[in-house]
């Protein structure tokens, strides 16, 4: 009862926090100046463009072009996206589920390898097990994101040749149908193996690059929690009990060293989403990032907005998640406080 109130309360202010941050980002986009220009040509006439303007209400004050704009929204219009030559809500679907394929698989990658070095980091305190995590952690959190792409671009695709750039092969991708615009979902529900190993060919590079800070991270956060989790009493109560290490580890310590790892890895996700600007770019992958760049270097405000509203959902409705199952692992923990 406790925790469905909680969410409930949470649901309640959820949009009001996203009209505020869509309020914040509008005006700012607006203060750049006028997105006008994307729908212009150079034969039109001063005339032209004031039509223009009066049937996009960009004549209007900011207040009133703000409520016109969040009218569309309600509509399901997110207005005309000039990059991509055609209206937002169509495009939208497809760079997300590009976007999306790329950040599940850097986000399952470094959960998985994340909580798992820092398990056996944390497990061997100071030993060269130790050192050797901790060195990893350190070098993942500290490198260049842009800077280790570059480098396993040229080394895997250049020179080597392993993997490709892109996100799948053309002649592999007509084949098949793409009812979720995922690929290696698609290829497998078409029952085409040969689609789906090459579309982790292509997903390989670039989620390893995503992942590879996140996973530096969790595996850090991961490993300081279990060694003080390790240094408690109910542990060495479990001990005493003749209770096997790897129960006193696995059923025990690394449970509540969970508990601050959760947040991380939360909030990880929607960093990997937004980090995927610069992968998606190094390695030509046709998703929100590389979208979103193209948008703000040709002043796409309708594309921006429709990326900022989509993040500022995805941050609280992860920040939800994670609350809800930081007191799902600690049953200590006051919702609502």
């Amino acid at each position: 009862m406790q925790i469905r109130d909680y969410v409930l309360r949470r649901l309640i202010i959820l949009p009001i926090l996203i009209v505020g941050t869509s309020i914040v980002v509008f005006a700012l986009s607006r203060v750049g100046g006028s997105p006008i220009g994307i729908y212009l040509s150079h034969e039109m006439t001063q005339e032209e463009v004031a039509q223009l303007e009066e049937r996009f209400h960009l004549n209007e004050p900011l207040p009133v072009q703000y409520v016109y704009w969040a009218a569309g929204v309600l509509r399901g219009d997110l207005g005309w996206s000039g990059v991509a030559a055609a209206p937002v809500t169509q495009v939208f679907p497809q760079k997300l589920a590009a976007t999306l394929e790329l950040a599940i698989a850097a986000g399952l990658v470094a959960v998985a390898l994340g909580i798992m070095l820092g398990t056996y980091g944390g497990a061997r305190r100071d030993r060269l097990a130790d050192h050797l995590v901790r060195v990893f952690s350190i070098s993942g959190a500290a490198m260049p994101i842009f800077w280790l792409g570059i480098l396993l671009l040229i080394v895997f695709w250049v020179n080597l040749g392993w993997a490709p750039i892109g996100r799948s092969d053309a002649a592999l991708y007509r084949r098949i149908a793409h009812p979720t615009n995922l690929y290696t979902v698609d290829a497998l529900m078409a029952g085409d193996l040969r689609a789906f190993f090459d579309a982790l060919r292509h997903l390989a590079l670039p989620a390893v690059t995503l992942g590879y800070g996140t996973t530096a991270i969790i595996t850090r956060m991961m490993r300081s929690s279990l060694v003080e989790e390790l240094n408690e009493d109910y542990v060495d109560a479990a001990r005493a009990k003749g209770l096997p290490e790897r129960i006193v580890l696995r059923r025990h310590a690394r449970r509540n060293a969970l508990i601050p790892t959760v947040t991380v890895i939360g909030l990880s996700f929607g960093f990997l989403l937004q980090g995927t600007i610069v992968v998606e770019i190094i390695f030509r992958w046709p998703g929100l990032g590389r979208w979103m760049a193209d948008a703000v270097l040709r002043g796409d405000q309708a594309t921006i907005m429709a990326y900022v509203l989509f993040t500022s959902v995805l941050f609280l409705v992860v920040n939800l998640i994670v609350d809800v199952m930081y007191a799902y692992l600690d049953r200590r923990v006051v919702l609502g406080t």
